[in-house]
């Protein structure tokens, strides 16, 4: 029987989280230390930092080096996770690549993660490819996180912090980012979002204590145009950061200039390490970048209303999704596929979204956290009484599976109308599979 590396690394035996650096410093030493042979930007935060380490790394991949990028999770397939000059690692260089990490992760005493298992594989793919340099995503939190394994990043990117896995990272902005800033180390140039001041705080106490400059995009040499929706090749949302004028990303999403604004900052830190990097490079870099699953409309096909997809999961992310509905679809209310796991924060996810909306069909990610549809209906239900007295709440359809769910919108939304799902990457990622 042929080896599977994603059933492998999926395994039960690795499902535990358990935070910290012991099994991943000791499965790479077994492994001849890969990430002693690359130079990396290391990408931490909250939101905006899957957005961020897309921009950044085609940004890269255009100024001519050969770029390796981990980020996590998937949205379609498991081989997305790790790329290397925009193209996902094949099922054979998995394999060939996993195959090494299996055999010294059988051999230790105490067992690596999966997400460690899946940080020693994407290192030693990036070593074995030759990268120039990675675009590392933290996993969860910093400090603690697999990817932190590294010695010092050419440049730490610390995207916008919110309250999220509090259970492991702390219940305050401040602690969280403290968690969050643990992936700056000394001899790196840190670059971060203007964060909220007990955010901001954290970081820069971090890097004052491993004396790093630090810069941070400023806001007020941005500005951001209409969405062009007959530009060649599809829609793209014109924008200028400072002398960086006439740039363009088909990321449509509002907030996508100012993530693409931080990959910017992170690129000139770059520059300042030595790397040549070139404002045609910037701009050509940021015209490439995709990063699907994020404000992201997608044709459902003739007759049929087109979605709107954003993995936003939280909530900023929700926040982030009503700012981006009102500026590009403005006065339209789109019927809501709505799917989001028990622990995170789907009341205050709600009560930013319902309002924006026509009518809603709950679902039911594929993932043991995930909410069931009917629970979620019942929260739909309750809050939209509460807060609007709406009659598109009061009874929200239930979806049997996720390819329900498109039919069911579809047929509240009428041929002309508008769709949108989010929630959940997991339940995002499986609609746009069925689309």
């Amino acid at each position: 029987m042929s080896f599977d590396p994603i059933a492998y690394i999926n395994e039960p035996r690795w499902m535990e989280s358990r935070l910290g650096l012991d099994r991943v410093r000791d499965l790479l030493d077994r492994l001849g230390r890969p990430q002693d042979k690359l130079r990396f930007v290391h990408v931490a935060g909250t939101n905006g930092k899957g957005s961020t380490c897309a921009y950044l790394a085609s940004i890269l991949q255009a100024a001519g080096l050969r770029t390796g990028l981990f980020t996590s999770p998937y949205l379609i397939t498991f081989e997305e996770r790790i790329r290397v000059d925009g193209a996902n690692i094949t099922l054979d260089e998995l394999t060939e690549t996993t195959l090494l990490v299996k055999e010294q992760a059988e051999a230790m005493p105490d067992h690596p993660t999966e997400f460690e298992l899946m940080t020693a594989v994407a290192l030693t793919h990036f070593a074995r490819c030759a990268c120039d340099i990675v675009v590392l995503e933290v996993g969860l939190g910093g400090r603690l996180d697999s990817t932190n394994v590294i010695a010092a990043p050419d440049v730490a990117v610390i995207a916008r912090i919110g309250l999220d896995h509090t259970k492991l990272l702390g219940t305050t902005l401040g602690a969280i980012a403290g968690e969050k800033a643990g992936i700056i180390k000394s001899g790196s140039r840190v670059v971060t979002w203007p964060q909220e001041p007990e955010a901001l705080a954290a970081v820069e106490a971090a890097a004052a204590s491993c004396g790093d400059p630090m810069t941070m995009p400023d806001f007020a040499r941005l500005q951001v145009d209409d969405v062009e929706w007959d530009a060649p090749g599809g829609p793209t949302r014109p924008f200028s950061y400072g002398r960086h004028a006439h740039l363009r990303t088909k990321l449509l999403g509002t907030y996508q200039p100012a993530n693409a604004s931080l990959a910017i900052e992170a690129a000139e830190a770059l520059c300042a390490c030595g790397w040549s990097i070139s404002d045609e490079a910037i701009a050509s870099g940021i015209a490439a970048a995709a990063w699907p699953g994020r404000f992201e409309i997608v044709q459902a096909g003739e007759g049929a209303p087109a979605i709107v997809v954003d993995g936003g999961h939280n909530p900023q992310g929700a926040q982030a999704l009503a700012d981006s509905l009102r500026d590009v679809f403005p006065g339209r209310k789109p019927v809501f596929i709505i799917g989001v796991l028990e622990d995170k924060d789907y009341p205050a996810m709600l009560e930013t979204v319902l309002p924006l909306g026509s009518a809603f069909v709950t679902v039911t990610p594929d993932n043991p956290r995930a909410l069931p549809a009917a629970n979620l209906a019942r929260a739909v239900r309750w809050t939209g009484q509460d807060m609007l007295g709406c009659s598109a709440c009061v009874s929200p359809p239930v979806a049997r599976d996720m390819a329900d769910a498109p039919a069911k919108a579809r047929a509240l939304a009428g041929p002309q109308g508008l769709s949108g799902a989010f929630g959940s990457l997991y339940s995002v990622g499986a609609l746009k599979e069925l689309l």
